[in-house]
């Protein structure tokens, strides 16, 4: 069984946003260090590629809900 991702939406000081879907564990992670005030950086890799943010530089994280998607399917 795949290990459930979830989509994230990165804000940036300068006013940039990145917005990735990565592993839980490493949404976690990401929250854990910008509660803790992390000064590093923290690198992760997301389902388009390798990604290292400057957690200081971060203004906020949106955790979109499961299952909240945008376009067209069949809901049975």
């Amino acid at each position: 069984m795949a290990e459930e991702r979830v989509r994230l939406e990165i804000a940036f000081r300068s006013g940039q946003t990145l917005t990735v879907e990565v592993l839980l564990a490493t949404a976690d992670e990401l929250d854990a260090a910008l509660v803790k005030g992390d000064p590093d950086s923290i690198s992760f890799d997301a389902t388009d590629g390798r990604y290292t943010v400057v957690v200081r530089m971060v203004t906020f994280v949106k955790r979109f809900a499961r299952g909240g998607r945008v376009g067209f399917g069949a809901d049975a």
